[in-house]
């Protein structure tokens, strides 16, 4: 997310780190290589320009040059002032009346449909009861995919096939949540190639019928100024109320998120980080600040982690984990966790100086590395797995015939298992022994 940008901002900052004394000159060439990082990153023109004459103001004043470390309180600002660019803060969703209504527009590719259910379900955490909608008539596949995800997450969706009125399905909708109790309705509308008054038109009435309380619209954040532009249109034709950028995994640049409330004045209410339902979040602009200037995000990532963590099976692995009991099967348990958790690379991309580590760290070959660990621990018996001492070369070759792997992959398997299993053993021994001397602070 955002490497490209957060690759070059570090080099910009690099020099400015370690300055003891900083002057105009070198406030001036750092701050070139930063507006430059932004037009590479296909950030707004006027947008960048005026971003950096308000950190370079600030960068010139008397308490910045004759502080102890100049270069640290420029990045403090910059730091700032990004997160000013981005929408200061968390920008919730407005929903009141039984039932509100929330209008998901965009153009066709953008991620509505997706969106839409990855919403559902965050509402339906949020003890709502939300009901999909189905308003696209012109794309039977929406309307099938929309079911497709309630049928996943186990959320009703209103659909009315054959049905080519949109203010009739938006009606039936309507009846049918006040009837059943369902306290919010997700509109997922038709969307265009291209921005059109048939497609504005049919919005505009729908709009009116429901009169929706949030009407979001849907970006792909990989489009840059375009998806700002296409904002522009969207907002003067119906007065959004934020957006959702989905595909941000795969926006090396930036340029779209960092553009969207300069140029709108619209904020960014949620991102789509990947293709799970899951991959989906409230957007917090100084968080995300943070991770551009590779200063990570811990917060997101233990949210995250607390969402797929039981914390009473946590407590148990660690238990087992001390007394040395930690098995295969667990061991599997805790792969399964962690793609829950998201990507490697998403994940290294939360911790401060997670950018630097990125450019050596080769995350893809990892996972599928713990893939094959995956497919080769699914290869074995329970018995296997509970006791891998009974793993003698006939069983090896099975395991390994069942995984689609090789004998000697099956063996580093176990090699790196075994050496697991010896280092916690010398911590649980390491724990106890402090433990008999009084323990230490912070070891329990």
């Amino acid at each position: 997310m955002f490497d490209s940008l957060s690759q070059k901002l570090q080099i910009a900052f690099r020099n400015l780190r370690g300055m003891g004394k900083i002057s105009e000159s070198n406030v001036s060439d750092s701050l070139r290589e930063v507006r430059m990082a932004f037009l590479e990153a296909d950030v707004n023109f006027k947008v960048a320009r005026d971003f950096i004459e308000r950190v370079k103001v600030k960068s010139l004043g008397q308490e910045v040059i004759q502080s102890i470390q100049p270069g640290q309180q420029i990045i403090k600002i910059l730091h700032d002032e990004m997160v000013e660019l981005l929408g200061s803060a968390n920008a919730s969703l407005e929903l009141s009346g039984n039932p509100s209504c929330i209008l998901m527009v965009g153009l066709h590719g953008s991620g509505k449909t997706t969106s839409s259910g990855k919403l559902a379900r965050l509402l339906h955490k949020q003890a709502r009861n939300p009901l999909l909608v189905a308003a696209d008539v012109y794309r039977p596949a929406a309307m099938d995919q929309l079911e497709t995800l309630g049928r996943q997450l186990d959320i009703p969706v209103y659909v009315r096939k054959g049905e080519t009125d949109v203010l009739k399905i938006a009606q039936g909708a309507l009846d049918f949540a006040r009837e059943n109790n369902r306290s919010t309705l997700i509109f997922d509308t038709a969307g265009r190639l291209q921005i059109d008054e048939v497609l504005i038109h049919e919005l505009v009435r729908l709009r009116d019928l429901i009169k929706p309380q949030e009407i979001l619209l849907v970006l792909d954040a990989a489009t840059g100024q375009e998806a700002v532009n296409v904002a522009t249109h969207f907002d003067k034709a119906l007065n959004i109320t934020g957006a959702i950028l989905t595909k941000l995994d795969g926006d090396a640049r930036g340029g779209a998120a960092l553009s969207m409330k300069a140029v709108t004045g619209k904020p960014i209410k949620f991102v789509g980080t990947g293709e799970k339902l899951e991959e989906f979040e409230p957007f917090h602009p100084e968080r995300m600040a943070s991770r551009i200037l590779g200063m990570g995000d811990v917060v997101s990532l233990v949210e995250r982690a607390a969402e797929v963590v039981d914390m009473d099976d946590a407590q148990r692995m660690e238990e087992k984990m001390r007394k040395g009991q930690f098995t295969l099967e667990d061991f599997l348990n805790q792969l399964r966790q962690m793609k829950k958790l998201g990507s490697l690379e998403n994940l290294v991309g939360m911790l401060p100086g997670g950018a630097e580590a990125l450019k050596t760290a080769d995350l893809g070959k990892q996972e599928k590395e713990f893939r094959r660990f995956e497919a080769m621990i699914c290869a074995m018996t329970l018995q296997e797995r509970r006791n891998p001492s009974i793993l003698n070369a006939k069983r090896r070759i099975r395991i390994a015939s069942g995984s689609g792997v090789k004998v000697p992959d099956v063996n580093n398997l176990l090699n790196k298992f075994n050496q697991m299993q010896m280092m916690m053993k010398k911590m649980g021994k390491f724990q106890k022994l402090m433990s008999r001397m009084g323990g230490v602070p912070g070891m329990r």
